[in-house]
């Protein structure tokens, strides 16, 4: 029964990949394209749209405040993410779990009604079109995701080290810095990719709270096409997709995705 299962199985599964990686397969030629207007397939081929990219001032502006931010975004993240988890994996104390579902109840939530409350807080507290607000909205999206990520990290670190450790003299703050952190080390690299990817690409929220002398890069991205409609927003995609798969070969390379992730 399980060899019959294994072919259809196994073309389900290729179709799903297929699916999924559609929308790659149309940027990707389109990126390469000379001409003047979307048109698939391209009628001539070059770099024209990638070099244009690069010499369009404002889109090049927003892409350096997109990494700022989202490195800003990134270091926070994982200073208020990484306490939050290691307080609550243990469940020492009244109220760690009603902390844990109101930490990631932005999880639950669609990105526009997050973004509209965003925008209704954010209008009484004057922060819209700033920096400071632009990195506290990613917070709030990318904490959970980080506060996530450490619990199953921490889960899969035995206990009996960490008790090892303190049967042989080691105070808690040594057993944090010796034991415990360098065993987490790859659940600080998911969580800061992770941290990082997601402020970088989020375009729902920013649209609400961004102004006209603050765009990230999806934002900035948005009002191109609704202007325009040339490839070379096919030739930025392709670059972000490039990035984005370069980080994750790099962390399955140093790291071990497995590892990172938790098993």
């Amino acid at each position: 029964m399980i060899g019959q299962m294994t072919f259809p199985f196994r073309l389900l599964v290729a179709c799903i990949y297929l699916f999924l990686l559609a929308p790659i397969l149309i940027v990707l030629p389109l990126s390469f394209s000379n001409d003047s207007f979307l048109t698939f397939p391209p009628q001539t081929w070059g770099f024209r749209w990638y070099a244009a990219m690069i010499a369009h001032t404002r889109l090049m502006n927003a892409l350096w405040i997109s990494l700022i931010i989202a490195a800003i975004v990134t270091v926070l993240g994982l200073l208020a993410g990484v306490p939050a988890a290691f307080a609550i994996r243990g469940r020492r104390f009244a109220g760690s779990e009603f902390l844990l579902n109101l930490f990631t109840a932005p999880l639950l939530l669609p990105s526009i009604v997050l973004g509209l409350a965003i925008l209704l807080v954010f209008v009484q507290a004057r922060l819209l079109g700033t920096y400071t607000g632009v990195v506290i909205a990613h917070l709030i999206v990318t904490t959970p995701y980080v506060i996530r990520i450490m619990l199953t990290a921490f889960s899969t670190l035995p206990p009996s080290v960490e008790d090892a450790a303190t049967m042989l003299g080691a105070s808690p703050l040594t057993v944090v810095r010796r034991i415990t952190i360098p065993l987490m080390l790859p659940g600080f690299a998911a969580s800061a990719a992770l941290s990082f990817l997601l402020s970088f690409d989020e375009v729902v929220i920013s649209l609400f709270i961004t102004g006209p002398r603050l765009r990230t890069l999806p934002v900035a991205m948005y009002d191109y096409v609704e202007s325009q409609a040339d490839p070379m927003t096919a030739a930025i995609s392709v670059v972000l997709v490039a990035a984005t798969l370069l980080i994750i070969f790099l962390i399955e390379r140093s790291l071990g995705l497995s590892k990172t992730i938790g098993k």
